[in-house]
């Protein structure tokens, strides 16, 4: 009776243990794709500062040049110096325009894929109501807002089947975008909730949680693609003292970000 007893005990273990070791491993690939996207974003930050230091640094060589061209010209003649210092200040010039030319298309590329992808969604999401779903862009990034009302019962975090058939039409261009990053955000209102979840915060991320399943396990999204992340009440777009403010912020964001390999590698020349 007793090595049944510990046998028992061992069958009722084991799985947790198994679920706590994948428990695990989930949270540290979500801490390291966050960590890529923040990084993403600072190489964005980065970009668009080089770009501005390239065009002062284009103005102070072209200012360069003609001041020792005028020297020239009054001098009636030119030093080998001044011939030195005039071909090097034409041949840094070239180097920062020719380096700025390739910033600003990159940025012009990652502009134009954002704003493709927009276009994609907007048109595979556009039997949906607007008061339910938005598409827009903000920070080279698009995002699809989806409502409560269209994702979830009150208070659950199970998806309702309009909300499956609405992400089934993202993941749809999510899966012929295979470059694009895709970051899910739950936010709740200020009202705390009751019942299964122990805080907003606990819905929220449960809520995130739960798009996830619906793309990667119905609908074959690449789970390496996605973050997801609870937000609770303190992101709110809107009041939480009125009821309509409220519903605005009980919503899901999902955030697309295209890659931009090409300007990390420039950048980091």
């Amino acid at each position: 009776m007793k090595n049944f007893l510990i046998m028992i005990a061992a069958i009722l273990i084991i799985p947790g243990c198994v679920a706590r070791r994948y428990l695990t491993q989930s949270e540290n690939t979500v801490a390291s794709l966050r960590a890529d996207s923040a990084k993403m974003q600072n190489k964005i930050a980065l970009l668009e500062n080089q770009i501005s230091t390239a065009q002062s640094n284009i103005e102070s060589l072209n200012r360069k040049i003609r001041g020792l061209s005028s020297q020239n010209v009054a001098l009636g003649q030119q030093s080998t110096e001044q011939q030195d210092q005039l071909s090097q200040s034409q041949k840094d010039l070239r180097n920062q325009q020719q380096r700025l030319q390739q910033l600003q298309h990159l940025l012009a590329q990652q502009k134009e894929a954002s704003t493709q992808l927009k276009n994609k969604m907007s048109e595979a999401l556009k039997g949906f109501n607007s008061n339910d779903l938005t598409v827009y862009q903000k920070d080279g990034k698009v995002y699809v807002s989806l409502s409560e009302n269209l994702l979830f019962p009150s208070g659950s975090a199970v998806v309702n089947p309009k909300g499956v058939d609405a992400l089934s039409k993202l993941a749809a261009v999510l899966n012929l975008n295979n470059d694009v990053s895709v970051d899910i955000e739950g936010h709740t209102d200020s009202i705390p909730i009751r019942g299964k979840y122990q805080d907003n915060w606990d819905l929220s991320t449960a809520r995130a949680n739960s798009i996830v399943r619906v793309l990667v396990n119905n609908y074959k999204v690449d789970p390496q693609r996605v973050i997801s992340s609870g937000h609770s009440y303190y992101d709110p777009v809107a009041t939480n003292a009125t009821s309509d403010g409220r519903a605005k912020n009980r919503r899901t964001d999902i955030i697309l970000s295209p890659k931009l390999e090409e300007m990390y590698k420039l950048l980091n020349q």
